[in-house]
């Protein structure tokens, strides 16, 4: 027991120092527009150095861009606007939230965590909420504002603590980004980058979209069973030793018993909500529907039904949250349902000032290339050790997760690095779908602890309804050992697997036998 203390003690002054040193850093919003001005300064000392790199998605070669030029400080001032308007995650933040400020003020989302908590024994609310966010992946970032979110009030409601929840959601949605056992659109998506690569060396090589599907479900398992030992044995004790819940929150849920009208409400929303399901699934099933692909696919990004799901969070949230309200009694008029909307979009004040400054920072740091020439260079040197394969394979993982920390869009950084990645390991013997495998696994695993992250900021303000001084270093604090433990655990798992010689994916195989 002493001995247990002792490791206790040991891990809580490391992670309360690194807490301690991120919760100094200026507010996020200030951090960004200083790390904005920090690439710019860079941009303008390393332009005028060759660093004899050639850009693979154009063959000429790589340059640091100068962002402090007076035409790139013009074009700065020109796509402002576009450039915080157009960030991606702003959007769908906010029209997520707009649908689930009403299901959540109305009382529906607190209705059916009622249920859930009912029927669900608490000791496996850990591993089933990992695996609700895992399965968030296949709706795009719907995981983000919806699955965390609810990962806190749901810990709360069964008194437990709530920072414990996000903590093991956001390992799920987005630390375990690449387990899933249901196919996705990131699927096809890499498979295309991959297959681009490959037939740099092999024009004639094709691949599967789903070369890593069966890797990536079984995938599932590890980083559940990694979230959740660390959830319930080392995060959520040390939460309850050095970050209390404040007192006296507000808005809540608690776990009150349901009275017949929010019974009857919850029974008649849900039904409806049952109901629009199924009728959206029959609408999508014929291979000549609306909502697939011009090919017939359904899981493409091409497909109207995956650039579709935030609005269609939008309204699965909207409209069962509204039926409840009025049949509940906790809405008695439109101005109820409005009020509702205008304070979902009041608690997301602070995030929008917070994406203005993530913006421009992201559009800044990969207009001047400062990112790319990381991934090259690392890449290079990585090629230069002529390790053995099984090392090679490591590397690819952990220089995967650095390099995640500098370039967040998985598309992007691999659609910079793969001409270097799969064409070298090509000549090694080892598979692109093998290699697509490791980088999936290292593109992972850091997420959830670089501040480039465009969600990592929203993050922070889920955290901050339960702690209020929650702040960068007490997230990166947080999520640190989900990061060690699943590039250790789920790196190893890939060897073994390998070892193994189970199968990747369909049609997918380790060896490269095309010389």
């Amino acid at each position: 027991m002493k001995q247990s203390t002792n490791k206790n003690s040991l891990l809580d002054r490391f992670l309360n120092s690194i807490e301690r040193a991120g919760n100094k850093l200026p507010d996020p919003a200030v951090l960004f527009l200083i790390l904005m001005l920090l690439t710019w300064l860079f941009s303008a000392l390393l332009s005028p150095i060759d660093f004899n790199e050639l850009d693979p998605r154009t063959g000429e070669k790589l340059y640091i861009q100068n962002l402090l030029t007076g035409e790139r400080i013009a074009a700065f001032l020109s796509r402002m606007i576009p450039t915080f308007i157009n960030f991606p995650p702003l959007g769908v933040v906010l029209l997520a939230m707009l649908g689930v400020g009403v299901a959540e003020y109305s009382g529906f989302i607190n209705a059916g965590l009622k249920y859930l908590l009912g029927f669900t024994p608490k000791s496996l609310l850990t591993p089933i909420l990992v695996l609700v966010a895992i399965v968030s992946h296949t709706a795009a970032d719907a995981g983000y504002v919806l699955v965390i979110p609810l990962g806190g009030v749901i810990f709360y409601a069964a008194g437990r603590h709530p920072l414990a929840g996000i903590a093991a959601t956001f390992a799920g949605v987005s630390g375990g980004f690449s387990a899933n056992f249901i196919p996705s659109a990131i699927d096809p998506l890499l498979q295309s980058f991959t297959q681009s690569a490959a037939q740099i060396l092999d024009p004639g090589i094709q691949l599967n979209p789903l070369n890593n599907i069966f890797f990536t479900g079984l995938s599932s398992l590890v980083v559940i069973g990694v979230a959740w030992y660390l959830t319930d044995r080392v995060i959520e004790p040390r939460l309850l030793r050095t970050n209390p819940v404040d007192e006296n929150l507000t808005d809540v849920p608690r776990m009150d018993e349901l009275g017949p009208k929010e019974k009857k409400g919850f029974k008649l929303a849900s039904l409806v909500l049952v109901l629009g399901l199924l009728g959206l699934v029959a609408w999508a099933y014929p291979l000549d529907s609306s909502l697939r692909a011009p090919d017939g696919e359904i899981t493409s990004f091409a497909a109207p039904l995956m650039q579709s799901i935030v609005p269609l969070i939008f309204l699965v949230f909207w409209i069962p949250g509204i039926l409840y309200g009025f049949v509940a009694g906790t809405y008695t008029s439109s101005g109820d349902v409005i009020a509702s909307m205008s304070k979902a979009m009041g608690s997301m004040a602070q995030y929008i000032v917070m994406a203005f400054f993530c913006a421009l920072f992201i559009d800044a740091f990969s207009q001047s290339n400062i990112g790319s020439m990381t991934a090259l260079k690392g890449a290079a040197f990585l090629q230069s050790l002529q390790l053995p394969s099984q090392v090679t394979v490591v590397g690819i993982v952990f220089l995967s997760a650095f390099v995640n920390l500098l370039v967040g869009s998985a598309s992007a950084k691999w659609a910079l690095i793969s001409p270097i990645f799969v064409p070298m390991l090509m000549q090694l013997g080892i598979s692109p779908d093998l290699t697509q495998a490791a980088y999936r696994v290292g593109d992972s695993v850091s997420n959830i602890i670089t501040p480039l992250l465009p969600y990592f900021p929203l993050v922070v303000i889920f955290c901050q309804r339960y702690v209020k001084n929650t702040g960068i270093g007490t997230l990166v604090s947080l999520m640190l050992p989900y990061t060690m433990y699943l590039l250790v655990i789920w790196t190893a798992f890939l060897l073994i697997y390998w070892t193994l010689g189970i199968p990747l994916g369909l049609q997918s195989s380790y060896e490269y036998t095309g010389f």
